[in-house]
């Protein structure tokens, strides 16, 4: 991947609902969502999903078909992939296993301290 096209990714999903449609249809997988479970799930207005949509299709990073009257999008996983692979393969002076995911991925997955 080019620092473009990393760039291209990183600026569609720099956008709060762009990054929420995206998380969507990672969680949907590789079937995909139709426009309109889109909508309605994020309470997004079919205007606003479809401009948000272009973005992401256009950055590459989600794919569109038609399903008889519905279009069907999901996330491209080769894409997503290779945005994984950008950030991580220099990652620790060249030891890329060093950054692979753990079981605590998130950040704020911090253990909570017990009141006392």
């Amino acid at each position: 991947m080019t620092d473009g096209l990393a760039v291209q990714a990183f600026a569609a999903l720099a956008q709060e609902t762009r990054l929420a449609i995206y998380r969507r249809l990672v969680e949907a997988g590789p079937m995909g969502l139709p426009a309109g479970a889109l909508a309605e799930a994020l309470e997004v207005p079919a205007p606003t999903l479809s401009f948000h949509l272009a973005q992401l299709r256009g950055a590459g990073l989600i794919t569109q078909r038609r399903s008889s009257r519905s279009l069907i999008y999901a996330v491209d996983v080769g894409r997503m992939t290779d945005v994984i692979a950008f950030l991580s393969d220099r990652c620790c002076s060249g030891q890329p296993e060093l950054c692979l995911p753990s079981t605590r991925t998130r950040t704020d997955a911090r253990p909570r301290r017990k009141a006392v």
